[in-house]
């Protein structure tokens, strides 16, 4: 082979080689990350950066209202409302709840739109530490990746007691401890069952709700949770 011939090889080979070796150096940054955070408590996550950026287009000044309060300090109201509205499953699954993503994905042909996502507590947590709320089959790989990791490192309750204290509850206000003060004037430790269970509610479009909680649907749907946290599993 001509040294021409071995140069144009070897450069072939690094255009394959690259794209992997950053792959794997993206997915060690999170498992560190993730590793660390089994016993130190996130700051900022992807999702409190974005928001915050865009917050601050309009007010330089302006700030993502979080404070970050341990798991036993948050009603269990709150954890069972979110579980029986979120992820039913989350104390058994590994993560990722392969039945609801099969029901979500039927839904969505069914509608010829995403209307569904089917994605657990695990998922959403991992989306918002990570990741940003565009819709990509890259992004979810990357997602159901990050998952896996968490479940991997962490126990159900941490997981879950990140999640209550990252989650977008509205324009600005994420955890649980913000959002019982934005919403009620209460700690989170001090939440309803009837509170607790709209707040569930509005989680998967949090912003909208913030200017809508006297929407219709958002009444009904408490209803429907409220009978349904008897019977859920906590981690």
């Amino acid at each position: 082979m001509s040294a021409a011939k071995a140069g144009k090889w070897r450069w072939v080979k690094w255009l394959f080689i690259l794209p992997v070796l950053l792959f794997l150096v993206v997915q060690l940054y999170f498992f560190l990350q993730i590793w660390w955070w089994v016993d130190h408590n996130p700051s900022m996550t992807s999702f409190m950066r974005e928001q915050q950026s865009a917050l601050r287009e309009k007010n330089p000044a302006a700030n993502i209202q979080q404070v970050w309060v341990p798991y036993n300090r948050i009603s269990t109201n709150l954890k069972r409302a979110i579980i029986a509205s979120e992820d039913a499953n989350f104390s058994e699954h590994e993560g990722v709840d392969w039945d609801a993503l099969q029901k979500a994905y039927e839904k969505n042909n069914k509608k010829h739109k995403v209307v569904s996502g089917g994605s657990t507590i695990t998922q959403q947590l991992a989306k918002n530490l990570f990741l940003s709320g565009s819709r990509s089959y890259v992004r979810k790989g990357q997602e159901l990746i990050i998952t896996y990791m968490l479940e991997t490192l962490m126990d159900k309750e941490r997981i879950f007691e990140i999640y209550l204290n990252v989650v977008e509850f509205g324009t600005g206000t994420f955890g649980a401890e913000a959002a019982a003060r934005h919403y009620y004037g209460v700690s989170a430790a001090n939440l309803g069952a009837a509170q607790a269970a709209k707040l569930a509610v509005m989680l998967p479009n949090p912003r909208f709700f913030d200017k809508h909680r006297d929407s219709g649907y958002l009444a009904r749907r408490t209803g429907v949770i409220l009978r349904r946290m008897g019977s859920a599993e906590l981690p």
